[in-house]
């Protein structure tokens, strides 16, 4: 893609007027707007949100009663499964999934009878595939013929039939060899996590280019694969946003459409060398890279080691290492983010909202990193030079590049797929073990002999911190063992005398208020929903203990703690510094 094509597009399809149709759309059909759901999902066995359906699988697997019968939203999704996939025609790691739902249809389930399906308003798999194809050759008045529909076939394995339903409905739409019969695989989809609803799907492909996926949802899957039948029906559909823009937009690649051509201008802007050339695959990289940084800072996660903080880590330390391949100008992370945000702020406002700490994350994560990149990329030439003859680096070198250069596995692999070298993969997930064992045994010995004061203090200290610096602000470390309690938190830069003063001043008010600490025991799905704080990192059990401190904070613990605030005395902060990067710590005592 040439540097001179990428321009504003003024196409009377750019991609905001594709949002505002399907939106208008559906809500002329009944279905309730509803808001995006946070990329941190409320379901612990799903690290980030990658689909619309996310926010509603209560509804859909009848453990809550939905609250309207058809549903419309726009979700931004995060999936990693492509990363290495990014950079072509039509894979990304973030995009913004269109979709419509039906919840509780009851046509199906004669016990249930028609007329309470008909008061709740809802459909399922003929009405679905109506609403798609006239949604798609009446409102973007696209030409029938250049679509085509795959049928989920059945499952042998499984013991799941054709789904001669769709097949019929489809049928009564399009010509005969508009329909294929898709796989097993691709034409079923779910659950996401561990266990959930799922079913057969009808896939829709314009050009040859799959654009929406209608999920039918009629079975449910347990944790042992089993499936059973749902007793009320749902209709899950998704659409790309991206997908859909480049279809409309008569181009072959995501990347030429309205969505990315201001970001790759601002790439050309801070190229260093040279303009008007032909754009590599590393801006491509950055491109959609810089759209999922940005929203993940949007929701307050900070590049870490683990969980989304890792993935965010992960994902800026590849966005630097592509542009620093391109040789663009220094903060070009930054400025990117700009361009995202003002871009997209007004759909999504919390883009707007939390500007400055998006800003602020990716500056001090784009310093930190160039300053090893350089020392680190020194390190794997001589590493790769020590292994010309079998072309494989060692797990113990992979190790040393993840553990002293802040190198990601996958960043080495990429690396070294560059120039067609392996990886020693199951070597570098010993190193890594042994290291986290003896993580493991240390914070073992430290828990036992935990203060039941300094632990309870932790918990007012960590919500005082939310409080003051933002809900980014997360424990990432503790120790409770001794006279004094060291705390450390997410955040990208150091605390001022008035943020101490304030985080003391409310911990202490805490104290002088004599909450009363409640415990109970609830699953993780539930006690965050009622707004606890759950550590991602953590492996919980499937019953866990809920630690209430007066309503002030909720957190998930396995204790000690005190009976009542008021046993703690005075609050006093010692010191603030930071413990790594991205991490601070605050040391503190009770008296």
């Amino acid at each position: 893609m040439a540097i001179a094509h990428i321009v504003q597009k003024l196409s009377i399809m750019q991609s905001k007027i594709l949002r505002e149709k399907f939106i208008k759309f559906f809500q002329s059909k009944g279905h309730k707007l509803l808001p995006a759901s946070s990329l941190i999902p409320t379901d612990p066995s799903v690290l980030l949100t990658t689909a619309g359906m996310q926010q509603f699988k209560d509804w859909f697997s009848g453990e809550v009663k939905p609250k309207y019968g058809k549903v419309v939203t726009v979700q931004p999704c995060f999936r990693t499964s492509d990363i290495e996939e990014v950079g072509d025609n039509s894979h990304l790691t973030f995009f913004e999934m269109m979709g419509n739902f039906s919840f509780g249809y009851a046509h199906l389930v004669p016990s249930l009878g028609a007329r309470q399906d008909k008061s709740f308003g809802s459909y399922f798999k003929k009405e679905a595939i109506d609403l798609t194809y006239e949604f798609l050759t009446k409102d973007l008045k696209i030409n029938a013929q250049r679509i085509t529909v795959t049928i989920f076939p059945g499952d042998k394995n499984k013991n799941l039939p054709l789904d001669s339903e769709s097949f019929t409905s489809a049928r009564q739409i399009f010509d005969d060899k508009q329909i294929l019969m898709g796989s097993s695989e691709d034409n079923f989809w779910g659950p996401t996590g561990d266990e959930g609803p799922c079913g057969p799907t009808l896939e829709i492909f314009v050009d040859g280019i799959e654009v929406w996926n209608l999920v039918f949802n009629q079975y449910y899957c347990d944790k042992n694969r089993r499936l059973k039948p749902l007793a009320l029906k749902g209709v899950d559909t998704g659409m790309g946003l991206e997908r859909l823009a480049a279809v409309m937009q008569g181009e072959k690649s995501v990347f030429q459409t309205d969505i990315y051509s201001p970001i790759l201008a601002k790439i050309d802007n801070l190229l260093i060398e040279s303009k008007n050339v032909d754009l590599p695959r590393s801006a491509l990289i950055l491109a959609d890279h810089i759209r999922g940084i940005t929203f993940l800072s949007a929701e307050g996660i900070l590049p870490a080691n683990k969980q989304q903080g890792y993935v965010l880590r992960r994902l800026i330390r590849r966005a630097i290492l592509h542009g620093f391949l391109l040789k663009l100008k220094k903060d070009f992370l930054k400025e990117l983010a700009q361009v995202v945000i003002a871009q997209l702020g007004e759909f999504y406002p919390n883009l707007v909202k939390n500007k400055e700490q998006i800003i602020s994350v990716l500056a001090g994560e784009e310093d930190r990193f160039l300053k090893t990149l350089q020392r680190g990329l020194a390190e794997f030439e001589k590493i790769k030079n020590k292994s010309q003859k079998d072309k494989i680096i060692s797990g113990a070198a992979a190790f040393k590049l993840a553990d002293t250069f802040g190198f990601p596995i996958e960043l080495t692999e990429e690396l070294a797929q560059k120039d067609n070298f392996k990886v020693a993969r199951e070597d570098f997930a010993k190193a890594m073990e042994m290291q986290r064992e003896v993580a493991r045994k240390s914070q073992k010995v430290s828990s036992g002999s935990a203060n039941p004061k300094l632990h309870t203090a932790c918990h007012l200290l960590h919500q005082a911190l939310r409080e003051v610096l933002g809900p980014h602000a997360k424990q990432a470390g503790q120790d409770v063992t001794g006279e004094v309690l060291r705390f450390d938190f997410t955040h990208p830069q150091e605390l001022t005398d008035e943020q101490l003063r304030k985080i003391e001043q409310i911990v202490n008010q805490k104290i002088k208020d004599k909450l009363t600490v409640t415990s109970k025991l609830t699953t993780v799905s539930q006690a965050k929903k009622e707004g606890a704080i759950a550590l991602f990192e953590q492996k919980y059990a499937d019953k866990v203990t809920l630690y209430d401190i007066g309503g002030y904070s909720k957190e998930l613990c396995a204790g000690p703690h005190v009976k009542n605030t008021g046993e703690l005395g005075h609050f006093k902060i010692l010191s603030e510094k930071s413990a790594a990067s991205g991490v601070r710590r605050i040391k503190a005592r009770l008296h």
